[in-house]
């Protein structure tokens, strides 16, 4: 494998899929490694807990660090995902209750990541609840980004671990907020933490949103580029797409069974800019929960002459 790593920079990258929780975070780091032995995956991510409410886990600790070891042992990277319900747009004036749990929950994040030694949590950028489908004005984007840099602030204020919050990119379908570079950048440039927050590029999202062309793929990474995007992002949703280009739905595919196509993903996955970063699946694989021709197209992209 040294070998093969020299002669393709490519072979270096560390890639990974979503792996599940049931069993603790030390299981899941097992479930990893043997995926490390049948196919070459050094990175992964999973729930920081339940994904389906904003809650504070504790009695975490002894597996979190049985995690840790076993990831450093191995040489495998992973991120923690927040729960959906997390929301950096909530309005702390509004809503004083829900921010607090937001926060109190997003520090538990960072506090379970940085127990698994995970390079950090991601987190959607943030979504505005209006109407049902209703895209939000530029009067109550500005009112959601503030809030959003508020919630930042009040978490980093309080955490000096490792671990990052990782800001990811959205479809466009969440009142059209965190959907663009200048989004991204300028709430990471905004708030009081910029050192503490980096970012997380899922492809399905951007694609639906208009923000990744695949017969463009070039001009999106040199706009990544000029804004300093790209030096940021610790990982990579790698994730084809149900819905067609600019169509705001967030509905993954497996890669090279959707409408990016493989040689979309193939393209960015070979990029420069991105060969600093973890490739995470989010896809749904195969009837047996797995990714085998996922892997295998992965594989074929990064070593061809393997």
């Amino acid at each position: 494998m040294a070998t093969k790593t020299n002669k393709n920079s490519h072979a270096a990258r560390a890639y990974g899929c979503h792996l599940p929780l049931r069993g603790g975070y030390a299981h899941a780091a097992q479930l990893a490694v043997q995926l490390q032995h049948a196919v070459g995956v050094r990175s992964y991510q999973y729930f920081s807990k339940n994904p389906r409410g904003l809650s504070v886990k504790s009695g975490y600790e002894t597996d979190a660090q049985a995690a840790r070891d076993i990831c450093q042992q191995h040489g495998i990277e992973s991120i923690a995902h927040t729960p959906y319900p997390t929301n950096l747009a909530v309005d702390a004036a509004r809503s004083p209750e829900k921010f607090q749990l937001t926060v109190q929950s997003l520090l538990n994040d960072l506090m379970i990541a940085e127990a698994c030694g995970s390079v950090g949590i991601v987190v959607h950028f943030g979504s505005y609840k209006g109407g049902a489908g209703t895209p939000a004005t530029d009067t109550e984007k500005l009112h959601s980004y503030e809030n959003i840099i508020v919630t930042l602030n009040t978490v980093l204020s309080v955490w000096n671990g490792r671990a990052k919050l990782l800001l990811e990119n959205q479809a466009g379908n969440h009142g059209g907020l965190g959907a663009t570079f200048e989004e991204l950048v300028s709430i990471r440039r905004l708030s009081n933490y910029p050192d503490k927050i980096g970012f997380c590029f899922d492809t399905c999202h951007a694609y639906a949103s208009g923000l990744w062309n695949p017969s463009a793929t070039n001009e999106m990474l040199e706009a990544g580029s000029c804004h300093d995007y790209w030096n940021h992002v610790q990982a990579v949703h790698l994730n084809d797409s149900r819905e067609t280009y600019g169509s705001k739905q967030d509905r993954h595919a497996n890669l090279g069974q959707g409408y990016i196509g493989a040689d979309g993903i193939a393209e960015l996955l070979r990029s420069k800019e991105l060969e600093h970063c973890m490739f995470v699946l989010e896809t749904p694989g195969d009837p047996s929960g797995g990714h085998g021709q996922e892997w295998m197209f992965i594989q074929n992209i990064l070593q061809p002459n393997g």
